[in-house]
């Protein structure tokens, strides 16, 4: 199947495609991408764009699961031998009007990306927990669950704050011992920098670290803009790559992986359905990649 690509700019360290991305994928060559790393469309919660392709417009969780299952076998097998993918997820809250059964609680959305990814042949490798501040977290949702007045009335219908996830697959396979290892040294990974990141709850990353996303005040542009933060992509980047190679971000959104890859030193390839995200990823790309030329940065980068 050969992908309809609306849209594309290939510059010399990365490559931006306007394009379905289970079409794109399912066309890209077998062992040829170092490490992956994105937020997966958190099911139906929000409206990513209108176009029936994107996985946003689907009925339900199992709709969602449905479509992403693809992807996920492809991506496996673009996988280089031994090399790593990672999905920036959260567990989500539904309510009684949203219910079947009339009642509310927490959809298992986590667990039903890794039962999907596991399906698919890879083998879980690591899951970080990542610390959110469940005040923020009320003053933007406004969710019942977290409001003082609710514990004080009724503590059976509070429920704390929400964390996200940092879930990493491998790809075992054979071949694995032709793939160059991923080496880091003491520069650049001194002890304690190790020590923090081997953590299997990261405290530390700040969930307002994003590109700033002038696409949230156009009333014609996407109804939600939710980018992944900055010093999470650049973490997993930084942890699971060496420079100069492959970085895919299938649902690359407005850049940030590819901004976060480009300035750590990598290559970067990334797909995006939405025709504003994809020009405002365009932005952001060449932007890193002029930053990247610096003194500074490649020296950073470089360790």
């Amino acid at each position: 199947m050969t992908a309809n690509v609306f849209e594309q700019l290939v510059a010399d360290r990365w490559a931006a495609y306007c394009v379905d991305t289970v079409e794109f994928t399912a066309g890209m060559p077998d062992n040829s991408v170092d490490f992956s790393v994105y937020s997966p469309p958190f099911a139906n919660l929000y409206i990513y764009s209108e176009s029936e392709r994107d996985m946003g417009n689907v009925a339900d969780d199992a709709a969602f699961q449905d479509f992403y299952r693809p992807l996920v076998r492809d991506l496996l097998r673009v996988t280089k031998p031994g090399r790593l993918t990672a999905i920036h997820v959260k567990d989500l809250v539904y309510y009684s009007n949203s219910s079947d059964r009339g009642d509310r609680g927490i959809r298992d959305f986590t667990g039903d990306c890794i039962r999907t990814h596991l399906e698919a042949g890879w083998t879980l490798h690591q899951r970080v927990t990542i610390w959110r501040d469940p005040v923020k977290e009320m003053q933007k949702t406004k969710a019942d669950r977290l409001l003082f007045k609710n514990f004080k009335a009724d503590a059976a219908r509070s429920g704390g704050g929400l964390p996200e996830y940092l879930v990493v697959f491998r790809k075992w396979a054979d071949g694995m011992e032709a793939v160059p290892p991923i080496v880091h040294d003491d520069r650049e990974f001194p002890l304690d920098t190790w020590q923090s990141w081997a953590s299997p709850v990261w405290m530390d990353t700040r969930e307002t670290d994003v590109l700033n996303v002038k696409l949230a005040k156009d009333p014609q542009a996407e109804k939600h803009i939710c980018p992944m933060p900055l010093d999470l992509s650049e973490r997993a980047i930084r942890l699971w790559s060496n420079p100069d190679e492959v970085v895919y971000s299938p649902f690359m959104g407005i850049g940030s992986e590819g901004y976060s890859a480009l300035r750590a030193g990598r290559m970067f390839i990334g797909t995006e359905l939405g025709e504003k995200s994809y020009r405002a990823a365009l932005k952001f790309l060449r932007e890193a990649e002029a930053e990247a030329r610096t003194p500074s940065l490649l020296k950073m980068a470089n360790g």
